[in-house]
């Protein structure tokens, strides 16, 4: 139900709010193009909504599509690609290729006549199809070391709730999943805090999507080699809090595990599964540094009742999306574009789901383009939009803000 309701909301916004930036800058003068081709090559753990957005905004935007699922998810996209051509996309602009991930998948990646890749994954396999083609156009949502900061101000039902939620939600296997809960001393240092922790962890029902009161399901497959280690090996200064145990085929319980030391081996890698790590901060500036230590910045939270604990997180963590007071996953579109900062993010970074993604489908040629017209949009756009923050969504239950940040520096 969560997967075809965003795709929907993929396609209602793509077709409408997606388009207004190209139609305000073809006023303007601007003369734009569709890139052409584009290859969307999709995951396994969203096998229905992220393949739609991305293939619904490369159509919005005029191109024609090949979609590549990954070997575990190809009828989902062959179904997707089925449910288009119904809809009156024409065949030969949405196409379905389930090709294998060797040399023929390189062949369509690189392929001279793809004008632009669309990749949700790993960023080892973006910097694989970078080595691979240096100039090709590729935006990639790519990896997450996602963390939730949890201070003494919180409310810790709700934090411990969130907490487990953002970690064990689909067996761990969100890129947008909480892998580390970084922890105030005070907090850590409370035995109740870590009891009501590993009781809320063991609470969880594991078994089959068959069974109906299962809350985590398996893995996609046998444990990576990293998640393997996460799931059975410690590291200097960790215990268990719950111990993860395989009962049965790809079926893990969920495990904790506490003292995980800064700049450790799970401290800044990825474990895409049912594990988490608990680290110890002196205070929230401690917290936000362990925070913003790993490699990457997709999803972060923090659960405090302090607002100027809050505003002081909210400037100096480095996530694409920043979550206060709850759960670290579950992005919607408009309310919240989803995409990342560092080794999250290869390309430009228009973050799916927002104002600023159709808009990269498409090529200006600057021939056309009048300075001074360029120098009053600009202005325009900066003091207007880029300057400030922006709720689209105007909801009374919760603040949804759209910001943009500067970066500290561009090689051109």
């Amino acid at each position: 139900d969560p997967e075809v309701s965003e795709a929907i909301d993929f396609a209602k916004y793509y077709g409408s709010v997606g388009l207004d930036l190209l139609e305000q800058q073809r006023t303007e003068g601007a003369e734009l193009s569709p890139r052409g081709v584009v290859v969307v090559a999709s995951p396994w753990n969203f096998p229905y909504a992220i393949p739609a957005g991305g293939v619904l905004a490369a159509l919005a935007a005029g191109n024609s599509v090949i979609l590549k699922p990954p070997p575990e998810a190809r009828r989902t996209a062959l179904h997707l690609v089925e449910q288009l051509h119904r809809g009156g996309v024409p065949p030969e602009v949405v196409q379905f290729a389930a090709c294998p991930d060797n040399e023929v998948g390189q062949r369509l990646i690189t392929h001279p006549d793809v004008d632009s890749v669309i990749l949700t994954g790993a960023y080892e396999t973006a910097e694989l199809f970078r080595s691979w083609k240096p100039g090709m156009h590729l935006l990639a949502e790519t990896s997450g070391k996602n963390a939730i900061v949890i201070t003494q101000a919180a409310d810790l039902d709700l934090a411990i709730r969130d907490l487990v939620r953002s970690a064990f939600g689909h067996a761990g296997q969100k890129c947008s999943a909480a892998s580390l809960a970084i922890v105030e001393a005070s907090l850590y240092d409370d035995p109740m805090f870590m009891e009501r922790l590993a009781d809320a962890t063991r609470s969880l029902v594991v078994g089959p999507p068959s069974a109906l009161g299962s809350v985590v399901g398996p893995l996609i497959s046998e444990p990576s080699p990293k998640l393997q280690r996460g799931l059975t090996q410690l590291d200097t200064g960790e215990r268990w809090l719950v111990q993860p145990r395989r009962i049965g085929d790809n079926l893990w319980t969920p495990g904790v595990r506490t003292g995980v030391q800064p700049g450790s081996w799970f401290h800044i890698t990825e474990c895409f599964g049912p594990v988490l790590g608990v680290m110890r901060a002196d205070d929230l500036d401690h917290a936000i540094r362990l925070q913003n230590a790993t490699p990457f910045g997709l999803t972060g939270g923090i659960h405090s009742l302090d607002d100027a604990e809050v505003e002081h997180w909210l400037e100096g963590v480095d996530v694409g999306n920043a979550y206060i007071n709850r759960g670290i996953t579950g992005a919607i579109v408009q309310r919240q574009p989803f995409g990342g900062w560092k080794r999250s993010s290869v390309g430009c970074g228009p973050k799916a789901g927002g104002p600023d993604y159709v808009a990269e489908m498409v090529t200006a040629n600057p021939a056309v383009i009048d300075t001074d017209v360029a120098d009053r949009s600009y202005r325009t756009a900066w003091s207007q939009w880029f300057s400030t923050s922006h709720d689209p969504t105007g909801l009374a239950s919760e603040r949804n803000e759209l910001r943009y940040r500067p970066l500290a520096g561009v090689l051109i």
